[in-house]
């Protein structure tokens, strides 16, 4: 374990089958009884998407643990693709709350870290305090996942980080960042330095596989999406997603007994979830949580 100025504490613990795991704890001095916090990010993303967002929970007396799952940012890789299945995940992030210590939590999951999220309402209903979706539902279109996997699958090296943004801008054009500062804060939680001088993707490439192999779990979302019912829950859709659908987010939104919903105009997957009206209604989501 090791201290940051920045405000949170960087912490590792080995998985079940000796895979080194890292996450960040964002633990203010008093939290008293509110649950935490727990930030889960997208197929290949990590911690440092969720930096701006834990900030400002921690500043308002939560807690906040961020996890980078195996194969991407600081957590080790694996030898064999299918241990990067997301079985093998669901069991680090259950493995996680014992090691810090999580005994009530709302979650906050985007794209991959949302269906986990509805995963932990059916496995862990005695620690869920809550949950927030962002932009991910139990119905994703095959062509849309397909593309994300096919890029996922490759490394890209660069050779400097006004590269690496121009192919980020390219990539995904739809992200709701306005100044250069966020586009760069966005290449470099997705780049690292490679030994090489030139600047390669944060993840192994191998983390696709399960996915386009067909090794994804079988799981039954909508009934997963269920065990989220006797919970609060936000449903957060960028405007222009191909992820989350539209048809899809409506019928989450009848199906959940008190569901708050929110669409970002203009926005594709996904929202940063650092932008204002998403700050507010997370806010409004856990004020009552304590």
């Amino acid at each position: 374990m090791t201290g940051d100025p920045a405000g949170y504490r960087e912490r590792v613990f080995s998985a079940n089958d000796g895979v080194r795991l890292y996450f960040r704890d964002y633990a203010p001095v008093r939290t008293g009884d509110r649950p935490a916090v727990l930030c889960l990010p997208g197929l290949a993303r990590n911690s440092k998407d969720f930096d701006g967002l834990a900030r400002h929970l921690a500043a308002r007396g939560r807690r906040i643990v961020v996890p980078d799952y195996r194969g991407r940012g600081r957590s080790g890789r694996c030898s064999d693709w299918r241990d990067y299945a997301p079985a093998r995940i669901v069991e680090d992030i259950r493995h996680l709350l014992d090691v810090a210590g999580l005994h009530r939590i709302v979650v906050i999951g985007t794209s991959l870290g949302g269906a986990i999220a509805m995963a932990l309402g059916a496995m862990t209903p005695s620690r869920l305090a809550g949950a927030v979706l962002n932009d991910i539902g139990p119905d994703v279109t095959e062509g849309e996942s397909g593309a994300i996997l096919r890029y996922v699958g490759q490394d890209h090296p660069v050779p400097d980080w006004e590269s690496a943004i121009a192919w980020l801008q390219g990539l995904m054009p739809d992200l709701s960042f306005t100044t250069a500062q966020q586009w760069r804060d966005f290449a470099e939680a997705t780049f690292v330095p490679g030994t090489d001088g030139m600047l390669h993707l944060d993840w192994d490439p191998a983390i696709a596989l399960p996915f386009a192999r067909g090794d994804a779990g079988g799981y039954d979302l909508w009934a997963l999406f269920g065990s989220l019912k006797p919970f609060p829950l936000l449903v957060v859709r960028g405007g222009v997603s191909r992820i989350l659908t539209e048809p899809t987010f409506e019928r989450m939104t009848r199906e959940h007994p008190s569901c708050l919903s929110l669409t970002l105009p203009g926005v594709g997957h996904a929202p940063a979830l650092t932008e204002p009206p998403c700050l507010e209604a997370i806010d409004g989501l856990l004020s009552p949580l304590i």
